[in-house]
C-alpha cells in the first residue's frame, strides 16, 4: 500500500474534524501535520479545536502548529452561525493532552516540504488559504517541490457566502488567487462536489453501528452541525465538506475530477471571491487545475466509517 503523505492545514471546524479523523484514520494516509488557520472561528479557537480533535483519536506523534490569524489584508471573519462560539459546539471537548509545536504554522509547512524529497507532500487546505499562500512566498522553493494542493474551497457554479464565492475562498479571496496562481498541481473540491457530501439518517445510523469514543464524538458532531445548517442555510441535511479532499487522495475514483482553468475573482462588486471555472473549451494540455464533479456518496461515507472504526480498534 502506497501512502499519501499530507499536511492538513484547517479551521477546526465540524467538517474539518471529521477530516482529521478521516486522515488518522486511513491506512493509505500519512499524516506528517496539521497546521490551523484562523477561519470558522478564531485562531486561537480553532487551535485548540484541532488539540482536542487530536487528544480524542490519539494523535500523539503528528506536529500540529497554529498559523495566521488573520486573512492578509481583509479583517478577520468567522462563522458561529454554523459552527457555534467554540467552533466545535456540541460536543464536550477534552483537556488536549497533545502539545502544540512552537513553530508558527506557515514554518511547519515550509519545514515539511523543504525536508522531504520533491513530489512527496500533498498539501490538504480546508479553510482560508492564508498559511498556504504565506508560505508559498515565504519560500518559493516548495511550490516546485510539492506533489499537489488539494483544497476545499470554492465552486465552479455555487456560492455560498455570497451568490457566487464560498466561504474559505471569499474570507481571503487575495490568498486563494496566489495558491490558484502558482505553478503547482492544484484539485478544488468545491461546493459543486462537496454539497453531495451529505450527513444523511442512513449515515448517521452507519456511524452508530461502530459504536466507541470516536463514533459518539463524531455523532455529536454531526447533531449540532445538522441542526445549525439548518437553521443558517436551510438544509435538511448537512453537506460535511472538508473530508471529501481526503477521499480524493484515498481513492480518485471516489471523487470525480475535471481538468479545467481555474482563477479567483478579486474585484467584482456581487463577485468577490469566486473562483472562475473556464469550460468554454476543452482544458488545454499543461491545464495544471482541477475541479472536483461527482462523489461516489456511499463509498465516501464508507472511508469515514472505516477510518472511525480502525482508531478505536487499534487504540491510535
Amino acid at each position: 500500500m502506497q501512502q499519501r503523505k499530507v499536511l492538513l492545514d484547517c479551521d477546526p471546524g465540524h467538517d474539518d474534524a471529521i477530516a482529521m479523523i478521516l486522515a488518522w484514520g486511513d491506512p493509505r494516509i500519512d499524516l506528517v501535520g496539521v497546521t490551523t488557520v484562523g477561519g470558522n472561528q478564531t485562531l486561537d479557537k480553532v487551535t485548540r479545536n484541532a488539540l482536542a480533535v487530536a487528544t480524542v483519536v490519539g494523535m500523539h506523534d503528528v506536529p500540529i502548529a497554529a498559523g495566521c490569524p488573520r486573512p492578509l489584508v481583509r479583517p478577520t471573519r468567522i462563522a458561529p452561525e454554523c459552527h457555534g462560539e467554540s467552533g466545535l459546539d456540541g460536543v464536550d471537548l477534552p483537556e488536549p493532552v497533545v502539545r502544540l509545536d512552537p513553530r508558527h504554522g506557515v514554518d511547519l509547512i515550509i519545514d515539511t516540504v523543504m525536508a522531504h524529497e520533491p513530489d512527496t507532500i500533498t498539501l490538504v487546505p480546508t479553510g482560508p488559504l492564508t498559511n498556504i499562500a504565506m508560505a508559498a512566498r515565504k519560500e518559493p522553493r516548495i511550490v516546485e517541490r510539492v506533489r499537489e494542493v488539494v483544497l476545499m474551497g470554492g465552486g465552479c457554479h455555487v456560492g455560498n457566502l455570497s451568490a457566487a464565492a464560498e466561504y474559505n475562498i471569499a474570507v481571503d479571496p487575495e490568498a486563494a488567487h496566489i495558491v490558484f496562481s502558482e505553478d503547482w498541481p492544484l484539485v478544488m473540491v468545491g461546493l459543486d462536489l462537496t454539497h453531495q457530501a451529505l450527513a444523511t439518517d442512513d449515515v448517521v445510523s452507519r456511524i452508530a453501528a461502530v459504536p466507541g469514543p470516536v463514533s459518539d464524538f463524531v455523532l455529536g458532531l454531526l447533531a449540532f452541525f445538522r441542526e445549525s445548517h439548518r437553521i443558517a442555510q436551510g438544509f435538511d441535511v448537512p453537506p460535511v465538506h472538508d473530508p471529501c479532499t481526503l477521499a480524493y487522495l484515498i481513492d480518485p475514483t471516489i471523487v470525480e475530477t475535471v481538468p479545467v482553468p481555474l482563477s479567483v475573482e478579486l474585484t467584482g462588486t456581487h463577485t468577490l471571491g469566486m473562483t472562475v471555472a473556464d469550460f468554454r473549451s476543452p482544458a488545454p494540455p499543461d491545464c495544471r487545475t482541477r475541479a472536483a464533479t461527482r462523489l461516489d456518496h456511499h463509498r465516501f461515507w464508507g472511508l469515514v466509517v472505516d477510518a472511525i472504526d480502525r482508531i478505536q480498534k487499534e487504540g491510535r
